[in-house]
Parts: C-alpha cells; sequence; structure tokens
C-alpha cells in the first residue's frame, strides 16, 4: 500500500511540475509575465508544491518496499514453523529447499524464532534437523507396544511404526 501511495505522489509531483513549467512559459509567452517572475513562479511552484509530494512520495515508496521485504521474512519464517509442526522433524536441507533460501538464512530465521519464543522444539545440527516439541517428546518412545518394532516419526503428534502400521499420539 505504501509503495503505491509512494509512485502516485512522486507521479503527481511529476505533472504539477510539469504544469506550473508550462504554465510559467505559456504567460510569459503572452506577455503577463516578465522573465524575472516567470522564473520566480517556477522555483516558487516547484519549491512548494514539488518538492514535498515528491520527498514524500520517494519516503513511501522506500518504506513500502522495507515492508513488502518484511512481509516476505515474515511468511518465510510462518512457512518454515508449519513445516517443523506438521513434520514433525525436518532436515534443513529440505528446509534450503523447499522454502528457497540457503542455509545460513534458514539458521537465521531459526535464531529469530527461538528469540522471539514461537519455535519449541530442538535442532540437532550434526544431523542437520529440526524436531519439534511434540516430536521430541515422542522420541522417547523407541519400541512399537503392538510387534516391538522400531518407531519412526510421521508428522506433528504422530508416530508410526512400519512394520504393524500402529499409530501413536501425543495428548
Amino acid at each position: 500500500m505504501g509503495r503505491t501511495i509512494g509512485i502516485i505522489l512522486i507521479a503527481g509531483g511529476i505533472i504539477v511540475g510539469i504544469i506550473v513549467v508550462a504554465l510559467m512559459g505559456v504567460y510569459k509567452a503572452e506577455g503577463s509575465l516578465t522573465s524575472g517572475a516567470a522564473t520566480l513562479g517556477m522555483v516558487i511552484g516547484i519549491a512548494v508544491l514539488v518538492l514535498p509530494q515528491l520527498g514524500i512520495g520517494s519516503f513511501m515508496l522506500w518504506r513500502g518496499t522495507q515492508e513488502a521485504a518484511e512481509a516476505v521474512g515474515a511468511n518465510m519464517q510462518r512457512e518454515l514453523l508449519n513445516i517443523v509442526k506438521t513434520r514433525g522433524q525436518v532436515a534443513i536441507a529440505d528446509l534450503v529447499i523447499d522454502l528457497k533460501s540457503s542455509r545460513d538464512e534458514i539458521n537465521g530465521m531459526i535464531h529469530e524464532l527461538v528469540g522471539m519464543g514461537l519455535f519449541s522444539g530442538y535442532v540437532n545440527w550434526d544431523e542437520g534437523m529440526l524436531y519439534s516439541r511434540q516430536a521430541s517428546e515422542l522420541r522417547e518412545l523407541r519400541q512399537c507396544e503392538q510387534c516391538g518394532g522400531e518407531l519412526e516419526l510421521a508428522g506433528k503428534g504422530v508416530i508410526r511404526c512400519p512394520y504393524c502400521s500402529a499409530e501413536y499420539y501425543l495428548d
């Protein structure tokens, strides 16, 4: 929104500047104004009407661009959290691919989310894996109670036995 308003203000400032210069030129050509008066009119018109509009428009455009970049970052953080919560565990390499980002950016987002208190779980940096809090609690359950097979994480709050298809849900 800020970018659009900024562009409109800049375009409006340019149009007003053209109008001021054209009017002063017409008045000078028909003899209503002297060269000095026409020049003074252009300077005052540009200083009072055009420059403030261009300045405010430029600021709005700059600020709108910053807000758009922040929104993209917030959406990426939201998507990262959703991926980790729904999968239970996810490789950092998979996040790099899914979010079309770099490993350093993913690491930065993880640290930001931890700092904001939004990510609960743990990261095994050696393995390059992120685990949701629920997944970390489920990791304590190692063997299927039905068949004794080794359990695997299947998603948020769910572990599954690959042998007998039993699923365990965290309360």
